[in-house]
């Protein structure tokens, strides 16, 4: 990990946390998310959804470390009075945590701004670098509409998040989200960008919602199966880049549809083709995976 955070909230993370949403009930308007105790929070693979869900409000910081240890940057982070929490995970006993994060020793520090991850970096630096790239996040988070303070509480209590508003159909979307309706939120995203065409958010939320609505169902299981049954077909082999990019697998969906795409007919490329920009928008476009697979589309189209 480095140790400024990059310029895009977009990255590839596991989705599947917000595809079970579907099957939780959604927070009460303005309620903190459950499980929270405070700024400073243990989090779990259990609980992380709720990590995504306050990242809306302000940055998560996300700092792993091993079974034994004490976390380190609860007082640097609590000195932001509420412009930033922590969640202190156990890499060891949360393996999905670790592994979204791609996190391959401990300590290692990352951040949640509006559910998409950031970087930052692995040891403990001195608390001078940890507090310029604590101010970078916050830049960061503050180009992204994540600009809210949680009240500190005496640990006995939820931090009562202020939330920033977000524009209307960007709201009506991420409620539409929490409730499971990822048709409505296609809806509303749409409807933001016919106000807005150059909504850089709006097409990356669209993309993550038609995700989302497409996975809506699907039996894992059958969808690798028929996509092994039929490697010529453009249906089964979108529906399981599907599964990898939702799984955080980009370079396995990359490769899969890239290596379909010269066999197919003009209807089959266009398919692919527009099912690789939605991946892209949903990676973002300053991930090397995306810009390695961009590179190899474009030698294919010209």
């Amino acid at each position: 990990m480095s140790n400024i955070p990059p310029a895009s909230l977009r990255g590839a993370v596991d989705l599947s946390a917000l595809v079970a949403r579907a099957n939780r009930p959604a927070p009460e308007p303005g309620a903190a998310p459950a499980g929270q105790q405070g700024i400073v929070f243990d989090a779990t693979d259990a609980t992380f959804q709720h990590v995504l869900e306050l990242s809306s409000t302000v940055p998560v910081v996300v700092e792993i470390i091993a079974p034994g240890l004490a976390a380190a940057l609860g007082p640097i982070v609590e000195s932001y009075g509420g412009r930033l929490a922590l969640a202190v995970v156990d890499g060891q006993s949360n393996p999905q945590i670790a592994a979204a994060f791609q996190v391959r020793e401990v300590p290692a520090s990352a951040a949640v701004v509006a559910g998409r991850p950031v970087s930052l970096f692995l040891g403990t630096p001195s608390d001078a670098e940890v507090r310029q790239v604590f101010d970078e996040l916050l830049q960061l988070a503050a180009q992204n509409g994540v600009t809210g303070t949680l009240t500190p509480s005496d640990g006995e209590e939820p931090a009562e998040p202020e939330e920033a508003p977000l524009p209307p159909h960007h709201q009506e979307a991420y409620d539409a989200i929490a409730r499971g309706d990822y048709a409505e939120a296609v809806a509303e995203y749409e409807r933001a960008l016919r106000e807005n065409p150059r909504d850089a958010l709006a097409v990356a939320g669209k993309a993550q919602a038609s995700l989302l609505l497409r996975l809506g169902g699907a039996d894992a299981a059958a969808v690798r199966a028929a996509a092994a049954e039929r490697p010529g077909d453009v249906d089964a082999q979108l529906a399981v880049a599907d599964l990898d990019v939702s799984g955080g697998h980009l370079e396995d969906a990359f490769s899969r549809l890239l290596e379909l795409f010269p066999s197919l007919d003009a209807e089959g490329r266009t398919a692919v083709r527009t099912r690789l920009l939605e991946y892209f928008e949903i990676a973002g476009q300053d991930d090397p995976r995306v810009a390695t697979a961009r590179r190899a589309l474009t030698s294919l189209l010209y």
